[in-house]
């Protein structure tokens, strides 16, 4: 008997073997860089739509990732949002938004209109106002990580991508902001205490850029000494967010707004761009792709029968929305019609934050965040293949991307 220490073949392995999870992460990671890689070369669509479609493959087949998002799986999520949140953030100029405040205008108006046609199309539909509210909050944001990653991928520049990348970061704020509070609506619904209505949002919006400004603080005092360009100051760069992310979720703040308020102070207090390895190198890429899988993976097969419906009435309210209010301030803002369409085409993705932000919600109030859960699982569903194309598409469209 193989495996059994009396056996004179003990040393050969027990049959049938059995896998442990470095196995299957392992194999998760070959397959969707093997599929990232074939998309990318022979399809000319950006990697992202590869590594979303594993985690497709591992729900569609129910072979353990989904529906939802395991405990294990949240800190992968964590720290790949938060490299490219803080990477987002260092881009956003907010010098930009006081020299065209149209931009600024455009930003909210998106976002506002985003809220509204949200909530009208699925109070339409027969949804009660609280549900509504709550998936309306959460679809107002844009997902950081496509935005940056298909932007990166195809080496983009111009005004298009310039303002894709501001006002997702915005987006990604009123979306967090919206959603807190949401919360406190819900603290004084459920529990009916005004105290813990207010202060719970103050407390997270307080403490969250209190522990941004340490980071960014302690990343500029580094930068003076150290090149962070490099190989060893990356990785010093990377332990740092991680550090901060640890005390963010210690402390019950927002994983989302500490790194893109910290890379946004960063970038704002020095008027010299700052300049990172994408995704802060090689641990960073692994991270980003696990983190497409995982959001693939995170609706089944009864959860997208639940709330397919409405997932597609928030997918295309929204992304009316977006591109009706892009382009209707594209000439205020300083850029023409077809720019316009094409930045409201850039900002439909929802994904990583969208999880992120469920799943704090589930944490909190279970029963309630169960009446949303299959709607906006759903919407990641159809947003997490469409997104990364319609963004490459539109980037295209407007002679934007640097095709290599």
């Amino acid at each position: 008997m193989t495996g059994d220490p009396r056996s004179d073949l003990f040393f050969l392995p027990a049959w049938p073997p059995s896998a442990d999870a470095v196995l299957w992460v392992s194999l998760t990671l070959v397959i969707a860089a093997l599929l990232g890689e074939f998309v990318y070369r022979w399809l000319r669509l950006p990697r992202v739509v590869g590594y979303a479609a594993v985690g497709t493959i591992v729900s569609a087949l129910d072979l353990g990732l989904g529906p939802g998002l395991k405990p294990g799986l949240r800190s992968i999520v964590d720290l790949a949002l938060a490299l490219l949140l803080f990477e987002l953030g260092s881009r956003i100029n907010l010098r930009w938004l006081r020299t065209n405040p149209w931009l600024l205008a455009t930003s909210l108006a998106e976002a506002t209109l985003s809220f509204a046609a949200v909530y009208l199309a699925l109070s339409a539909m027969g949804t009660d106002p609280r549900t509504a509210t709550a998936i309306a909050a959460i679809a107002v944001g844009t997902s950081p990580a496509v935005v940056m990653r298909v932007a990166a991928e195809f080496d983009a520049s111009g005004q298009v991508t310039e303002r894709m990348i501001v006002l997702t970061g915005l987006n990604t704020f009123y979306a967090v902001l919206a959603s807190k509070f949401v919360f406190g609506w819900l603290h004084a619904e459920y529990v009916g205490s005004l105290v813990r209505a207010f202060a719970h949002p103050l407390y997270l919006l307080a403490g969250s850029a209190i522990v941004a400004a340490l980071l960014a603080f302690s990343v500029s005092l580094i930068a003076r000494r150290l090149d962070l360009r490099n190989e060893n100051s990356t990785l010093l760069l990377l332990g740092m967010i991680l550090l901060a992310l640890s005390i963010t979720k210690m402390a019950n703040l927002s994983t989302l707004l500490v790194p893109l308020l910290a890379g946004v102070m960063l970038r704002n207090s020095t008027e010299r761009p700052w300049i990172w390895p994408r995704h802060f190198g090689t641990a960073g890429g692994a991270l980003v792709l696990m983190l497409f899988v995982v959001t693939g993976s995170v609706w089944s097969i009864d959860t997208l029968m639940a709330g397919a419906l409405l997932g597609a009435v928030v997918f295309v309210a929204r992304t009316v929305a977006k591109v009706v209010a892009t382009t209707l301030l594209a000439a205020p803002s300083g850029i023409g019609m077809r720019q316009g369409v094409a930045l409201g085409v850039t900002l439909m993705p929802m994904s990583g934050a969208a999880l992120v932000m469920m799943v704090e919600l589930q944490n909190l109030y279970p029963s309630f965040a169960s009446h949303l859960t299959a709607v906006v699982f759903s919407a990641i569903a159809f947003l997490e293949l469409i997104g990364p194309i319609a963004v490459h598409l539109a980037l295209r469209w407007v002679n934007e991307e640097n095709v290599r």
